[in-house]
């Protein structure tokens, strides 16, 4: 049976509202509903503990367990289990990871919402956010595949269509899908700039141009967000501020090696134009990025060299005073301690601030204008600092008055629950996993198109295809004839990776795709080998750029993807759904140049084999 709230709400004499939270006809005090959300936040503000306030400042990561139980729960490595951190933590933010089949999500969810309202002094309920996971790609530290959700392409797939009406389709389906099992948080859209082109992370983004970035993320506010926050809404956590594209030799600052961000070209106010777009459209938080800016002076200030997310010059001077946003701030993830999961350790991403102690790494993210810590459950250590006079509970006020905001603009005091039984009619709806395809396929964008007479695209029915890659019975289905050999095939499909230098030292370093963007000698043999027996159509999935040199004079035709299932790649590659994608970053020539090019300018590598924005009609 799905969970109904109660609408009907009694005033007693002294004009304290009750009502029945739970469903059990027991009526308890509550912020009344009839008032404007900024008079609720005040009058519930003024009645919470220090405890409950600090609790309020952090972001937990949880699992849901197969079962949809609550007591099912398997803490991670070092943490209490998600009743402990909601009842005693008094944390009432969460990030899920694994998610179970909707329906089984769905009661879950409601378990968790009834056990909040339930042990919480004042009745708090739970905001669950998500990274992206409605693709390809699975990375526990960034993303996840779509599972039971609709399957698109990548953020960059969108990009590559450049239509922000595709992105808001997209937005709006992801969205209901996300409030069908209870997710209220989306902790995207990534409008980073992909201007490095060894990054691992560009597979998020919109690309490396910043008006065609900051167009499609309004849109994609528009889907998750709506007009304004409401009872159907998501809200959206743009990243990473000040814009994460320009690392070091492309390095990823999760880890030790990679935390140093810098300009060479000069181009820190580039990356800040999409941000300045969705602050002035409204998004509704905003996480500053780990890296530490090495060498950056703002109006002739030198900059501390010390991760974004403690850096006050950065996030109050200017995020907060020049740009004007007043929205939520909440730190990436693992800033303060070190994290664990299977075996392998990844320290706190206290870059520059290594030195420092726990206590002091929390006082300085507070000091910098943060509100929210990401992946972390200690507030005991800010109810410390405000007990032994280093922050004032005005400070930390500040922070939770911008936190209650958003949930009573959610509605979820009002309704913390979802509808169970539904949850899967909601989720996977047939029309959203075909507009996901549709998309699929409008992004593959065709580099390359040749052929002894006439050009090898669009594929012809019956034509013979030999792919050691894809489904057979979906090239049959596609209207093609598999077949078992080159020998007997008139088109070879090829699908490749983009190349990537496999690391496996620290946690999650194996899920991010960093280092050499050049293809191994055994892949560049293989495709020359089967060229001398029959045309190539080679389809490599860009999440970031890939080298692509030695492997273009043996290929007929070259058809990018960014996250494609079979069915949709042979929709574009025989014309069904005419393949629309202009490639959204620059994909170079070779290593050198790209050791060559500064990270923080767009499409710097000399003499490009393909320049952004390049794609081909069929």
């Amino acid at each position: 049976m799905s969970i109904q709230v109660a609408s009907e709400y009694m005033e007693n004499p002294d004009g304290v509202v009750f009502r029945d939270l739970n469903g059990n006809g027991v009526m308890e005090p509550y912020e009344d509903p009839r008032l404007p959300a900024a008079e609720r936040v005040e009058d519930l503000l003024g009645r919470l503990s220090l405890e409950e306030k600090a609790g309020l400042m952090f972001i937990s990561i949880v699992s849901v367990p197969d079962s949809g139980n609550l007591e099912d729960e398997t803490p991670r490595s070092g943490r209490v289990g998600v009743r402990d951190t909601v009842a005693n933590k008094l944390v009432n933010h969460l990030n899920f990871h694994y998610v179970p089949v909707p329906n089984t999500a769905a009661k879950w969810v409601n378990e968790l919402q009834r056990h909040a309202l339930e042990s919480s002094p004042h009745g708090i309920p739970v905001t669950l956010f998500t990274d992206p996971r409605h693709s390809f790609i699975e990375n526990w530290g960034a993303s996840f595949t779509a599972e039971y959700f609709s399957a698109w392409p990548e953020p960059l797939g969108l990009a590559a269509v450049r239509d922000e009406q595709l992105v808001r389709e997209f937005a709006t389906i992801a969205r209901a899908e996300y409030t069908a099992i209870g997710i209220r948080g989306a902790m995207h859209p990534t409008i980073d700039l992909a201007t490095e082109p060894r990054w691992a992370r560009q597979y998020s983004t919109f690309g490396q141009d910043k008006d065609l970035v900051a167009r499609l993320a309004n849109a994609y506010l528009d889907g998750f967000q709506g007009p304004e926050l409401g009872a159907d809404s998501v809200e959206c956590m743009a990243k990473h501020f000040p814009g994460g594209g320009p690392q070091l030799d492309g390095e990823d600052p999760h880890f030790p090696y990679g935390r140093e961000q810098v300009y060479p070209g000069g181009m820190f106010d580039y990356h800040l134009e999409p941000f300045k777009k969705v602050i002035a459209r409204g998004v509704s938080c905003i996480m500053p990025y780990y890296g530490m800016p090495v060498g950056l002076v703002l109006d002739g200030e030198p900059i501390e060299e010390v991760g974004f997310g403690f850096n006050r010059q950065i996030i109050t001077g200017l995020l907060r005073e020049k740009l004007g946003f007043d929205g939520v701030v909440c730190t990436d993830w693992s800033l303060i301690t070190e994290s664990r999961l299977n075996g392998k350790q990844l320290p706190p991403r206290a870059w520059g601030v290594e030195h420092l102690s726990v206590e002091e790494r929390v006082l300085k993210v507070i000091e910098a204008g943060c509100d929210q810590f990401g992946g972390e459950e200690c507030p005991e250590i800010i109810v410390d600092l405000v007990r032994k006079g280093l922050v004032q509970e005005e400070r930390i006020d500040a922070s939770v008055r911008r936190l209650l905001r958003v949930k009573f603009d959610l509605g979820l005091f009002d309704n913390p629950y979802v509808d169970a039984e539904a949850a899967a009619e909601r989720a996977g709806r047939p029309e959203y996993v075909a507009a996901g395809e549709l998309a699929q396929a409008r992004s593959v964008t065709i580099l390359k198109n040749d052929g002894a007479e006439h050009p090898l695209l669009p594929l012809a029915p019956g034509v013979r295809v030999y792919s050691e890659e894809m489904d057979p019975n979906v090239v049959a289905a596609s209207g093609l004839e598999p077949v078992g050999s080159a020998g007997e095939a008139d088109v070879a499909i090829v699908r490749v990776a983009a190349p990537f230098e496999f690391r496996d030292h620290y946690m999650l370093e194996s899920s991010f795709h960093a280092g050499s963007l050049a293809f191994d000698t055994e892949t560049i043999e293989k495709v020359r080998r089967l060229s001398e027996q029959v045309p190539v159509v080679l389809v490599p999935h860009l999440d970031r750029p890939a080298i692509l040199t030695p492997l273009e004079p043996h290929c007929a035709a070259i058809a990018a993807v960014y996250g494609a299932s079979d069915s949709a790649l042979l929709k574009a590659l025989t014309n069904v759904v005419p393949p629309e994608g202009r490639v959204p970053f620059q994909l170079p020539r070779s290593e050198a140049a790209v050791i060559g090019s500064r990270p923080d300018v767009p499409g710097d590598t000399e003499d490009p084999l393909y320049e952004c924005g390049f794609g081909l009609e069929l």
